[in-house]
């Protein structure tokens, strides 16, 4: 019965996909947070000192008040960049903090990793349970690895033909419109 229970929660994980799944924020993900909101309090500043519009005013008040927000998020990095003065703020290191930040944001687990680990907890819950359930249950996590190694290697490859032939890319295109809504989904998701 428990063995039931871990498999529903894999299938509700799957069905789930992993476009929710993120990296915890780095170091200069925490520090670009931190800059950002330097930067924030500097120009909210300097606007409440010049001469400027009502909106901008308001936009940049408003902006200091959202960047708390994720620098509260993304938690303080564990030494703090310079960024005492505007001239500090505006080098060129910080610069390069927000180029690697923004390149490691757009990262996420990749798919075939995380089916990897959901299958290996499987196997580790097998292993627990023991007994003729457990020795089922190992059968059905090894048979869905095998599965799930199988559709990469079929995606990935698919994937090549339509890159290096364009009479197979239609030909895909008119093959795939025969495929369940489902089933797209879950090749776009697998895509990645």
């Amino acid at each position: 019965m428990r063995w039931m229970i871990g498999l529903l929660v894999m299938v509700a994980v799957f069905g789930g996909g992993c476009e929710s799944l993120r990296f915890a924020p780095g170091e200069v993900q925490k520090e670009n947070a931190y800059l950002h909101h330097r930067t924030a309090q500097m120009a909210a500043a300097e606007a409440r000192r010049e001469p400027v519009s009502p909106e901008l005013s308001g936009l940049t008040s408003l902006c200091e008040l959202q960047s708390r927000a994720f620098m509260a998020d993304y938690g303080l990095p564990q030494v703090l960049p310079a960024a005492e003065t505007i001239d500090d703020v505006l080098a060129e290191s910080s610069r390069g903090i927000a180029a690697a930040a923004l390149s490691r944001s757009s990262m996420r687990p990749d798919v075939w990793d995380v089916t990897d680990g959901l299958l290996e907890v499987g196997f580790a819950v097998a292993g627990i349970i023991g007994g003729v359930y457990g020795i089922r249950a190992s059968r059905f996590f090894r048979r869905a690895r095998e599965k799930s190694n199988a559709l990469r290697e079929i995606i990935e490859g698919n994937e090549l033909l339509k890159q290096t032939s364009s009479e197979a890319a239609a030909a895909f295109k008119t093959a795939h419109k025969a495929q369940s809504p489902q089933t797209r989904q879950i090749v776009a998701e697998l895509k990645g």
